[in-house]
């Protein structure tokens, strides 16, 4: 049984390696099972499709992150300095990311759930789920920091989507341009959005 589940956790590491690395598009299950080096029998077994890795990696990739995001947004840290972790947080994760794979990654949810917007149902409804998550982290920090007086009034959910957007956004020239230089206005375009002093 340990076999199996090393298969599976092969299948879903390579899934997102490759992710980032390319495109979905260009990424077929031959490639997938060559570089994990599972046979295909093995990735029909517990995946249906391409797009049912994909969905299964997002959520491994979920599970991976989630506790650095309890981290930053706990109400023990104050919601503008949850705010300058996260940008931090980004940058960071970025860094690291360009470092591994050689080129400026973006947000994989969003570069995958873009371009499959009208082909996959599956991988959009799991992107959008992911992106709702993230919002839900922004929407309460957002809705504190208004309470305190530290941000101008308004409504959290539409400032909170808005600042995912613009973060989305800078993601994506970062990566159109392979440069991270230009998360460097990160903090700038998230506190403008929200109202709120830099610190």
């Amino acid at each position: 049984m340990g076999r199996v589940s090393d298969a599976k956790e092969k299948l879903l590491a390579v899934a997102f390696d490759l992710i980032h690395e390319s495109s979905y598009g260009t990424v077929s299950v031959d490639t997938i099972c060559k570089r994990a080096q599972v046979n295909k029998g093995s990735f029909y077994y517990f995946f249906k499709s391409k797009a049912d890795l994909v969905v299964a990696a997002y959520e491994e990739n979920w599970r991976l992150k989630e506790s650095n995001y309890e981290r930053i947004f706990s109400n023990l840290n104050p919601p503008l300095k949850r705010l300058e972790l996260w940008c931090e947080y980004i940058r960071e994760t970025q860094k690291q990311r360009e470092k591994k794979y050689g080129h400026v990654c973006g947000c994989p949810y969003a570069s995958v759930g873009g371009e499959l917007a009208t082909q996959d149902k599956k991988v959009r409804a799991s992107a959008q789920n992911l992106v709702t998550r993230h919002v839900k982290y922004l929407v309460g920090t957002i809705g504190d920091a208004m309470l305190g007086g530290d941000a101008a009034a308004g409504d959290a959910q539409v400032k909170a989507e808005l600042v995912h957007a613009f973060v989305i956004g800078l993601l994506l020239r970062a990566k159109i341009y392979n440069d991270l230089k230009i998360l460097r206005h990160l903090d700038e375009g998230v506190f403008a959005l929200v109202g709120a002093k830099l610190q």
